[in-house]
C-alpha cells in the first residue's frame, strides 16, 4: 500500500529539513499531490526517509508517550539526531522505523520489502527481544545486549542508532515513574555513556551522563547546578580575557586559527572529580576550560608553545593525544596552566578534523557507506582498532551466565588508563595497575595461555608487575605452559580474568560432564534419564542456552557456569513446547513427574479459612522436611507417608530416595504462599559446597556474601591441599529458593569461586 504524508491529521510540528520532504509537488503524470523531495538531499535517499515517515507516522497513529505527546515525536526526534550526527538515508530512516518492529504488528521481513536489507539490519539490531521468555530480568537483559553488539560486528551503525534512541528517551525521562527512571538512568550511566566514548561521540556521552546524574543523583545534580550557576558571570568573564589575551598572541605569532573559545565541563564531570579528590566545589578550580581550534598538527605544537609562553604549566599535566590517541581515536593537546586569575585552567588544542572527531566520533571517520554503496558499514581492518568490541564478541561466546556477561560488559566498557608498547611499536590500552599477564591476553588469548614470563623495557620481569605508561612489554611464551591459578589474584582486566577462568573450567571438561549429569539426573531421577539426554528437548535446551551439544551443557552446569535451575526451566519449557504436538504412545520416552505440567493443583478450599501451615496437602498431619534433599520453598515438592512415627516426609520432586516409592505412599503437597508472605519467615537447613582458590581471605569474602542476605551459616569446613583448589562445605539457613538463586549468583561472581553446587545427605554419605 502507498502511504502519502498526512495533511491535516499531523499532531505534531516536523522539523524543517523533514517538512522539505513532505511538501506536495507535481509528479510525472500531471497529478497533484505527490510528495516528491525537494530538499537538497538526493532524490533516491529523500524518498526512503520520507516513505520511512509516512510508514511510522501510519503504525504510531493513535499511540501517545507518557508525556500524552503522539509516540510519533519520539522516532522523529531520533532521526533528527542520527542527521545531526551526519547519517545517511538509510540511518535515518532505521531512526524512524527503529521501533515498529517491537511495538507494532509489522514483521523485519516487511521492512526488508518496503525499505531494503539496510534497514532492517539496523532496526533489528535495536529491537528488544520481547517476545521471548526469560527466567529473569538479569537474562533479558544480557541476552538483548548479546543481541545488539553481535549486529553491531556486522553494521557498528545499529549501536549509534541505539544510542541516538537512548538519548532522546532519557530526555523525557522525567513522565515515567521512579523506579523505572532510575533503571533506565543506571543502565544509560553503566553502559550507554560509555559506549558512546568508546566510539568517541563526545556529544552524545556528556548529555547522556548529565542526564543519568539528574536522576540517579538529584540532591547532588541540583547543588552542582546550582553552584555552577552562581559563579557563572565571573567564569565568563574571566575566561572572555583570557581568549582575548591568547587571539593577539596566536595572531602575533603568525599562527592560524579556526576559533578560540571557552568550554564549561559537564556537571557529572565536576561532580566525579570533587568525589575523586575528596574536595569541596570551590577548591576545583579547572570547571572550565579554553578550547584552541587550528588547521595543521604543526599548528597544534606551536599554538602549545605560545600557551606555555603566556602562563606557567603546571608539571605532569601535560599529555599529548596527538601523538598517542585514545582508544576511541580522540585526538588533542591537554595542559594545565596557571591562568591570570592565578587559579589552574585547562586548555585544549586540536585541528578541525581532530575537533569534528572528538564530537561525533565514528561518524566523522566513516562518513556512513551509503552513497550509492550497498556495503553496509562493516568492520574493516582500520577499524577494528575497536579490540573492545571485539572482546565483547568473544566473551558472548564464553560468558553464559547473564550476571558474568553484564559485569564483563560494564568493566569491558570503560577506557585504559595506561599506554604500553608491543616490541613492534604498537600501543596497547590497558585498565590502571594492568600486569603482563593483562597485555598477554590483550593480544590474543593463546598468547595467554601459554605466557611463561615477561619482558619489560628489556629487562625480566614478574608476571604480576604493575605496569606505567610507556613501557616496552614483550611476551615469552612456552609451548608446554598453562595458566596458573594464582593469576587470578591479580590480574585486573575482564578479559584475562574470564580467559583464565574458562581456560580451566574447560581443561576438566570430562570431570565436568561427569559432574553435570550426575547433578541432572539426581533432579530428574534415573527413569529413562539416558532417553531424555538424547531427545529433541534436551538438545533444543541445550541450543537455547547458547551450547552446541547436550554434552557442552552438562559441562556448563557442572563447573558452575549455567545453573542447574535455568537449565530445569528451559528443559520444562522445550517438553511442553513438543507436548501438543507429539503423542506419547507405550514405549515412548518417559518423562520426568517433575518436567510434566501438573494436571491440576491442589487447592485449600474457599469454604475454609486458609491454611496456616507452611505445606499444603498436610493440614493437621504429622510432617517433616526430609534431610536428604533439603527442599525449601519454590521448589516442587512432593510427600511421603513413612513407615515411621515422624508421619509425612517432604521431599524435593526428582530426589532419588522416592524413586523406588510406591504410589498410594505418595501425596501431592505444596508450599503455602499465604504463609510465606504472611511476615514470618521460616529458614530452612541447606549445605553447599564451594570450590575456590587458596588465597588468604576467601572464605571472609564468601561469608560477607551470606551477611549481605541475611544468611546465617550453622556449620563450616574448609579443605586445603597443596598446590591445588580448596573446598568449602557450608551449612546455611535459607527463607526460599529466590534468596538461594540470588546468594548463588554474588558468590559466583567472585573470581576466585570456580564451582558451586549444593549438596544432599546422598553425596556426603
Amino acid at each position: 500500500m502507498n502511504l502519502t504524508a498526512p495533511a491535516s491529521a499531523i499532531e505534531f510540528i516536523p522539523p524543517d529539513w523533514l517538512k522539505e520532504c513532505l511538501l506536495p509537488e507535481r509528479s510525472d503524470d500531471g497529478r497533484e499531490g505527490s510528495p516528491l523531495p525537494v530538499c537538497n538531499t538526493p532524490v533516491a535517499e529523500a524518498n526512503l526517509i520520507c516513505r520511512a515517515f509516512e510508514f511510522a507516522y501510519c503504525l504510531h497513529e493513535g499511540q501517545y508517550r507518557a508525556s500524552g505527546e503522539p509516540y510519533i515525536m519520539h522516532p522523529v526526534a531520533v532521526a533528527g539526531l542520527l542527521r545531526d550526527l551526519g547519517g545517511g538515508s538509510a540511518m535515518i530512516a532505521a531512526g524512524f522505523l527503529h521501533d515498529v518492529v517491537e511495538d507494532t504488528e509489522v514483521t523485519a521481513e516487511e521492512l526488508e520489502q518496503r525499505f531494503g536489507k539496510e534497514v532492517r539490519l539496523l532496526v533489528e539490531g535495536v529491537t528488544k527481544l520481547s517476545k521471548f521468555n526469560f527466567s529473569s530480568k538479569t537474562e533479558r537483559q544480557a541476552e538483548n545486549f548479546r543481541r545488539m553488539f553481535l549486529a553491531m560486528a556486522q553494521d557498528i551503525r545499529v549501536i549509534v542508532v541505539k544510542l541516538a534512541d537512548r538519548l532522546h528517551n532519557m530526555r523525557t525521562l522525567e513522565h515515567l515513574p521512579d523506579q523505572k527512571r532510575r533503571q533506565i538512568a543506571l543502565e544509560t550511566r553503566e553502559i550507554f555513556a560509555p559506549l558512546a566514548n568508546r566510539l568517541g561521540i563526545g556529544r552524545f556521552k556528556w548529555e547522556l551522563e548529565d542526564l543519568a546524574f539528574k536522576y540517579l543523583e538529584p540532591e547532588a545534580y541540583r547543588q552542582i547546578q546550582d553552584l555552577v550557576a552562581e559563579k557563572r558571570g565571573d567564569r565568563e568573564a574571566g575566561l572572555a580575557q583570557i581568549v582575548e589575551s591568547l587571539t593577539q598572541r596566536m595572531t602575533h605569532a603568525g599562527i592560524s586559527f579556526v576559533d578560540i573559545s571557552g568550554r564549561p565541563k559537564h556537571l557529572y564531570g565536576i561532580y566525579q572529580k570533587m568525589q575523586r579528590q575528596h574536595k569541596e566545589y570551590s577548591e576545583i578550580y579547572d570547571v572550565a576550560a579554553i578550547r584552541l581550534i587550528v588547521k595543521t598538527n604543526e599548528a597544534c605544537y606551536r599554538a602549545l608553545a605560545v600557551v606555555h609562553d603566556m602562563f606557567r604549566p603546571i608539571p605532569g599535566r601535560f599529555k599529548d593525544y596527538i601523538g598517542l590517541p585514545k582508544p576511541n581515536r580522540y585526538q588533542s593537546l591537554h595542559t594545565v596552566v596557571i591562568g591570570s586569575t592565578g587559579r589552574p585552567l585547562e586548555v585544549q588544542i586540536r585541528t578541525l578534523e581532530m575537533h569534528h572527531v572528538a564530537e561525533y566520533g565514528i561518524a566523522a571517520h566513516w562518513k556512513y557507506k551509503e552513497t550509492g554503496s550497498s556495503n553496509p558499514a562493516q568492520m574493516t581492518t582500520e577499524d577494528e582498532k575497536f579490540t573492545w568490541l571485539r572482546q565483547l564478541l568473544d566473551w558472548q561466546n564464553d560468558l553464559k551466565d547473564a550476571q558474568e556477561y553484564l559485569e564483563s560488559i560494564k568493566d569491558g566498557l570503560f577506557d585504559g588508563d595506561v599506554y604500553v608498547f608491543t616490541p613492534q611499536g604498537d600501543v596497547v590500552s590497558l585498565n590502571r595497575g594492568a600486569t603482563p599477564v593483562d597485555f598477554a591476553y590483550r593480544i590474543h588469548t593463546e598468547v595467554g595461555n601459554h605466557c611463561a614470563g615477561a619482558r619489560v623495557n628489556g629487562r625480566m620481569a614478574t608476571l604480576d608487575t604493575a605496569l606505567k605508561n610507556g613501557d616496552i612489554v614483550e611476551i615469552i611464551t612456552q609451548k608446554n605452559s598453562r595458566p596458573s591459578l594464582d593469576w587470578l589474584n591479580f590480574v585486573v582486566t575482564a578479559g584475562a580474568r574470564n580467559r583464565i577462568r574458562q581456560w580451566y573450567k574447560r581443561s576438566n571438561r570430562e570431570e565436568n560432564i561427569t559432574r553435570g549429569r550426575e547433578m541432572l539426573e539426581r533432579e530428574l531421577g534415573k527413569n529413562g534419564f539416558e532417553a531424555l539426554l538424547k531427545s529433541a528437548p534436551m538438545q533444543a535446551t541445550a541450543e537455547r542456552c547458547n551450547y552446541h551439544s547436550v554434552e557442552d551443557l552438562l559441562a556448563a552446569v557442572g563447573y558452575g557456569e549455567i545453573t542447574l535451575n535455568l537449565t530445569l526451566n528451559r528443559l520444562r519449557d522445550a517438553v511442553k513446547a513438543q507436548q501438543p504436538l507429539t503423542k506419547l504412545t507405550e514405549g515412548s520416552l518417559t518423562i520426568p513427574p517433575e518436567l510434566s505440567l501438573p494436571a491440576h493443583t491442589t487447592k485449600p478450599s474457599t469454604q475454609h479459612p486458609p491454611s496456616k501451615s507452611p505445606i499444603i496437602g498436610v493440614e493437621g498431619l504429622l510432617y517433616h522436611i526430609a534431610g536428604c534433599c533439603t527442599p525449601v520453598p519454590g521448589e516442587a515438592i512432593i510427600g511421603v507417608v513413612t513407615r515411621s512415627s515422624r508421619g509425612i516426609s517432604i521431599h524435593r520432586q526428582g530426589c532419588p530416595n522416592v524413586e523406588q516409592v510406591s504410589g498410594d505412599r505418595l501425596v501431592p503437597v505444596s508450599w503455602n504462599a499465604n504463609e510465606l508472605d504472611s511476615g514470618r519467615p521460616q529458614t530452612y537447613p541447606v549445605d553447599i559446597q564451594i570450590e575456590v582458590i587458596d588465597r588468604v581471605g576467601v572464605l571472609k569474602d564468601i561469608l560477607s556474601r551470606l551477611t549481605d542476605n541475611n544468611i546465617n551459616v550453622r556449620n563450616a569446613q574448609v579443605k586445603t591441599y597443596p598446590d591445588q583448589t580448596a573446598i568449602i562445605d557450608l551449612g546455611i539457613d535459607i527463607r526460599d529458593h529466590e534468596q538461594l538463586e540470588r546468594t548463588f549468583s554474588q558468590i559466583k561472581k567472585l573470581s576466585d569461586v570456580l564451582n558451586l553446587r549444593r549438596l544432599s545427605q546422598v553425596e556426603k554419605a
